[in-house]
């Protein structure tokens, strides 16, 4: 297996000896995905529906939803060698190195046989200091990946987590065809840029994707970068959406962003929750606190950067909050963990499908001790591994709240 990449459509003369075959990208053709949009290049896959994305004009959600977390392409064909064009947007920082590339992951018949990336593309510039962002334009590229088996097979390709990608167009030797769905439970996650899989190594490698394979479902990660704040547009979306499991991790980026008091948290996670449950009345929902995470376990947001290490490349966060300013309800993670314990404990003894689990069980002091946070915020790429394999055992495992049967509730 080989892969290699290119910033522009390869020409004519490169093709096999059988010649390209071109299939356009349709929603036939895409997991994880809530929305297609077409654009002036091609189609954009989006993680919100356009009726959530037009009640909201944050250009931070924008971003985190249109990057494709958890969306992959899926076909069924006899191809030995896929070529697909891309215009990709990726984030840079003012002063800070350069972010890796995006990711595609090559999946043969469930097995993880390759790696990509697209050169070129658009580049986001964001300036930390005043949170605006210039876009720089650039060519698309190409993936390529050649070498595959000469049989009938199913190929999926998962699209990097953290770049915009617009799908331009799918070469092939061969024919494509949908992939039949295979029976699997589906599995709606959201959360926070860690579920997003801010620092992950690559799709297939956050954390949900992990538990996902590891769990043996169909993955929908509404994980949102920064975009975890109880909106009524993803609750609908949630609602909306068919799953037969239902994660919520709520929490950290209530607190990055210092958005509301203690008194207007209870009622919106009340309110988030009766909406999701009006399409999904008894689907096993489990509501998941925070990880661990030092810098706001006890002191409130907003979360700030921290350029002191800038020069060393380490761009870091820190707590600009007082703890004091908890007793005018300011929120931090213990006081988030101690309300999201008391809704479920209420809400439970009518709603014997609502479960809940501690993040502190996914990543704790020990963890943090073993596997600190580069950033003081984000896991690395081997802490999506522990956090995602910890939840597979916790949710799918034995008399988890999604395992056989989905009856047991975890407390």
């Amino acid at each position: 297996m080989s892969s290699e990449s290119a910033s522009a459509p390869h020409p004519a003369a490169t093709p096999p000896a059988t010649g390209w075959i071109s299939t356009p990208v349709t929603a036939d053709l895409l997991r994880g995905a809530l929305d297609l949009e077409h654009t002036a290049h091609g189609v954009l896959p989006h993680r919100l529906p356009a009726r959530a994305r037009a009640q909201c004009a944050d250009g931070l959600l924008a971003m985190a939803e249109a990057q494709p977390s958890g969306v992959r392409l899926v076909f069924r064909t006899r191809a030995t060698a896929v070529e697909l064009d891309a215009l990709r947007t990726k984030n840079a920082y003012e002063g800070a190195p350069p972010r890796p590339d995006g990711v595609y992951d090559l999946f043969v018949d469930g097995q993880l046989t390759g790696h990509d990336s697209v050169t070129g593309g658009n580049v986001s510039l964001v300036d930390m200091t005043t949170g605006t962002a210039e876009i720089q334009p650039g060519p698309a590229g190409t993936v390529r990946f050649t070498g595959l088996p000469d049989r009938v097979k199913d190929v999926e390709i998962w699209l990097p987590h953290n770049e915009i990608t617009e799908l331009i167009a799918l070469r092939t030797d061969a024919p494509v065809e949908p992939l039949p769905e295979g029976g699997r439970k589906r599995w709606l996650h959201h959360g926070s840029s860690i579920s997003h899989g801010s620092d992950a190594a690559s799709p297939s490698t956050t954390w949900p994707a992990l538990a996902a394979t590891l769990g043996g479902v169909e993955l929908t990660n509404l994980g949102l970068s920064g975009s975890a704040l109880l909106d009524p547009f993803t609750a609908r979306a949630l609602r909306d959406t068919p799953a037969d499991l239902i994660s919520i991790k709520i929490g950290i980026n209530l607190v990055n962003a210092d958005l509301m008091r203690l008194r207007a948290f209870g009622p919106a996670v009340h309110g988030f929750l009766d909406t999701v449950r009006e399409g999904h009345p008894t689907t096993p929902l489990l509501l998941v606190s925070p990880l661990l995470c030092p810098i706001h376990e006890d002191t409130p947001g907003p979360t700030a950067p921290d350029f002191s290490n800038l020069s060393e490349g380490k761009l870091q966060f820190k707590a600009a909050g007082d703890p004091a300013e908890r007793a005018m309800g300011k929120l931090t993670l213990n006081v988030i963990r101690d309300e999201l314990t008391r809704v479920v404990k209420q809400r439970a003894a009518d709603d014997p499908n609502l479960h809940h689990l501690d993040g502190r069980d996914l990543y704790g002091e020990a963890d943090f001790a073993e596997l600190p946070l580069p950033d003081q915020l984000h896991p690395d790429a081997a802490t999506h591994r522990r956090i995602g394999e910890r939840f597979a055992a916790l949710a799918f495992g034995a008399g988890g709240p999604f395992g056989a049967g989905c009856a047991q509730a975890l407390r």
